[in-house]
C-alpha cells in the first residue's frame, strides 16, 4: 500500500506540473552588466612631462627679443647715371657750322641742350669718313668760387673745342630760335636717320637759302658727376659702325 501511494504521487506530479507564475517581459527587465573593454586609443588629456618641458622652453625662447644683425655694405664708388636721349647734328652744306641738339622727347621742340660748334660742316664730314669722331668740350675755371664752377654743366656758356685731339675753336651754348623749333618740329617723326632739309629751315638768320644737312640718332647720355657728361652715338643694327662721342668736361 505504501508503494502504491508513492507511485500515485509520482504520477500525479508528472501529469499536473507545479504552477509557476507567468513571466511578463515588461515586469522583468534583465539588467545587463556592461562589459569592460580595453581602449587602445591614445589619450591627449594626459600631461606629458616631455611636451610640457618643450612648451616651457619655447615660451622662454620666444620671450627673448631677437638680436638684429647689421651687415655693413662694402663701400663702392658711385656708378655713373645712364639715360637715352635723341641727338641731332645739323648744319648747312656750304659755309655753315655744326650744331648739336639734345632732346629728351622728340615731340618737345624745346631742346635740353643746344650748342653751336665752330667746326665747319665740311670738316666734320671729312672726320666722320674715318669712322671715329671724338669731340671734347672743356671748360677750365681758374676761380673755384665763381658761379660757373657751381652752376649746372649745361649752363656753361662757352667751351674750348677739341676734335680728335686737335683744338679747333670754341662751342657756344645757344637758345632755340623759332627756326630751330620749326626744324625740330619737321623731324618729329624721325628718330634715327640722316638727310637734307630744303631751304627755308636754318640755324640762324639769313641762312634760309641753303639746304640743311642733319644726322639724327639715339645717344647714350652718361653723367659721371657734376663736372662731366658725355653723349655716345648708338648705331642701328643695319647701319655702319660710326663711332661719335661728345664729352663735356669742367676742370678746376
Amino acid at each position: 500500500m505504501t508503494k502504491i501511494n508513492a507511485l500515485r504521487r509520482f504520477l500525479l506530479a508528472c501529469i499536473h506540473p507545479a504552477s509557476t507564475s507567468p513571466v511578463h517581459p515588461s515586469t522583468t527587465t534583465a539588467t545587463a552588466t556592461p562589459k569592460k573593454r580595453l581602449s587602445t586609443s591614445l589619450r591627449d588629456d594626459l600631461d606629458d612631462p616631455h611636451s610640457q618641458h618643450h612648451d616651457n622652453q619655447v615660451e622662454e625662447d620666444s620671450s627673448e627679443p631677437p638680436t638684429p644683425t647689421t651687415i655693413a655694405p662694402p663701400s663702392a664708388p658711385p656708378r655713373p647715371s645712364k639715360t637715352m636721349v635723341i641727338g641731332t647734328i645739323f648744319g648747312h652744306r656750304r659755309g655753315g657750322h655744326v650744331w648739336f641738339c639734345v632732346q629728351h622727347d622728340r615731340l618737345n621742340t624745346k631742346p635740353a641742350l643746344l650748342l653751336e660748334l665752330s667746326i665747319p660742316t665740311s670738316t666734320l664730314i671729312q672726320e666722320m669718313r674715318c669712322g671715329l669722331v671724338r669731340i671734347a668740350l672743356e671748360f677750365k675755371d681758374d676761380s673755384p668760387e665763381s658761379e660757373l664752377s657751381r652752376c649746372p654743366l649745361h649752363s656753361v656758356p662757352v667751351w674750348t673745342l677739341f676734335c680728335n685731339g686737335r683744338k679747333l675753336g670754341f662751342a657756344v651754348r645757344r637758345k632755340a630760335t623759332d627756326q630751330n623749333r620749326l626744324m625740330l618740329k619737321t623731324m618729329q617723326s624721325t628718330t634715327v636717320g640722316a638727310g637734307v632739309i630744303p631751304s627755308g629751315f636754318g640755324s640762324g638768320p639769313g641762312s634760309g637759302s641753303e639746304e640743311l644737312m642733319y644726322m639724327r640718332a639715339n645717344y647714350e647720355c652718361v653723367i659721371g658727376n657734376a663736372d662731366s657728361e658725355s653723349f655716345h652715338l648708338i648705331n642701328p643694327d643695319d647701319g655702319p659702325g660710326q663711332e661719335l662721342s661728345i664729352f663735356l668736361l669742367r676742370s678746376r
